[in-house]
């Protein structure tokens, strides 16, 4: 049995994550805030797959969570197999008018906290010579976003890092890998109240169905997954279009009316 350790677990890709992990004999490490949803999930997890479920309830984007993790972790005397860095959020908006004190926790959390929490999991990871790091980026990764300019800078933080590490660790035990979904049902558009714009009315995924696609080709230790022939597509053609006409279909796309 391999153990699991999967931040922002209660809701979208990091619940169906936990589910799939756990219904394939995985013992499982949940970090979200919401500590009465983490002990359901737990419960659930216990009962319906019969494997170890443990939780840590904390503010990411707090200095001392890394700490807070690890400490938990040598505690419980775990070594952690895989890591999957999903706890995420937006804050949606032209920049001037975006809630800095809300940004500012999403660079903490997108940046700060898993390039520390990557770090210190990597050092237990090559102990073993073993290991299997998920990042979660996204579409906007590769399209600067006019609109959600913090959110995609600090996705393209990650997609920098993960392909870095993945270098890294090439020809070693250790795999990494970048998955990067488009607009995809979980609360995470309605907390960033984006649920009515134009990009997601269409190809919107199920949080299981990114999770069925990527998860074959993490075990294969893929460098990158793009789920979805509609985000393939953008992301090909971002790559090949003028940033003046990306930043005004990007705007397009985010506008809610």
């Amino acid at each position: 049995m391999k153990n699991v350790l999967i931040t922002g677990t209660t809701s979208g890709i990091g619940k169906a994550f936990a589910e799939k992990f756990a219904s394939t004999g995985n013992n499982i490490i949940l970090i979200s805030r919401d500590r009465q949803k983490l002990e359901q999930q737990q419960l659930f997890l216990q009962d319906q797959y019969h494997v170890t479920v443990n939780f840590i309830a904390y503010d990411l984007t707090k200095e001392d969570a890394v700490d807070l993790i690890m400490e938990q972790i040598n505690n419980w005397n775990i070594s952690i197999d895989f890591l999957v860095n999903n706890a995420g959020f937006n804050e949606c908006g032209l920049f001037s008018e975006t809630d800095i004190i809300k940004e500012r926790k999403m660079i903490d959390l997108h940046i700060r906290f898993v390039t520390c929490l990557t770090k210190r999991i990597l050092s237990i990871m090559e102990k073993n010579n073993y290991g299997h790091i998920l990042n979660i980026g996204s579409t906007g990764s590769f399209i600067p976003s006019p609109s959600d300019a913090v959110y995609s800078a600090t996705k393209a933080y990650i997609m920098s890092f993960s392909n870095a590490l993945y270098g890294e660790y090439e020809n070693t035990g250790i795999k990494i890998t970048l998955l990067c979904p488009g607009a995809t049902e979980t609360e995470f558009a309605r907390k960033a109240n984006i649920e009515h714009t134009l990009l997601f009315k269409f190809a919107v995924m199920k949080p299981d169905k990114v999770v069925n696609m990527a998860y074959p080709k993490m075990l294969k230790g893929k460098r990158l997954i793009i789920p979805g022939l509609y985000n393939k597509l953008l992301v090909f053609f971002s790559k090949i279009m003028p940033v003046k006409i990306t930043n005004r279909l990007t705007m397009i796309m985010m506008n809610s009316h």
